[in-house]
């Protein structure tokens, strides 16, 4: 298999379930069971893995994979991630406001007047709502938050987004360059 022009992670496999090769897997997908609707899955080192059955558990699905077909087998995939294409998803089932993390990074984040904070590179999320890193030529990374008030617009087309730098956190005020703060003051 060839390497994933650009991967959406779908699931990461946990420890095994039963004898016959079946294994826990937390699922990423909105429907949890939807994990093999979009065609066989990947790992990063180049391993396809065909679903041949899901089933819903407690906080996960129980997934049986062709050519797994023992405990041992399914105990070696533990800690697994697991992807497919991104367009292999649809897009028509998405909200206006919503959006793949893939389809995030790689856009330019810009001001009102044009100015470049840096590309996307990242997002996260640690609990408390996702985070985009921001990633300028020479300069260190930055994290803002992705909300509406600091992520104005996103045009996936144009591969930019508005971002209001104040209520992102990239500048204490209006006219200040926002790498300054890191500057130290003559005396």
């Amino acid at each position: 298999m060839s390497k994933l022009n650009n991967p959406v992670l779908m699931g990461t496999i946990g420890g095994a379930q039963g004898l016959r090769g079946e294994v826990r897997v937390k699922s990423f997908a909105e429907e949890p069971t939807a994990i093999g609707d979009y065609g066989h899955l990947h790992a990063q080192d180049g391993r396809s893995f065909e679903v041949l059955e899901v089933r819903e558990a407690k906080n996960v699905v129980i997934v049986r994979f062709r050519g797994v077909n023992d405990r041992n087998a399914a105990e070696a995939l533990n800690g697994l991630d697991l992807y497919v294409e991104r367009d292999n998803l649809p897009d028509d089932d998405l909200d206006e406001d919503e959006f793949f993390y893939a389809d995030l990074e790689g856009l330019e984040a810009l001001d009102a007047d044009g100015k470049s904070y840096g590309m996307v590179t990242g997002v996260f999320d640690f609990g408390a709502g996702d985070l985009l890193e921001l990633k300028g030529p020479g300069k260190r990374p930055v994290l803002i938050p992705f909300t509406e008030w600091s992520v104005l617009e996103i045009d996936l087309e144009a591969g930019t987004m508005l971002v209001d730098p104040l209520a992102a956190g990239l500048t204490d005020d209006k006219d200040q360059d926002p790498t300054s703060q890191f500057k130290p003051k003559a005396k």
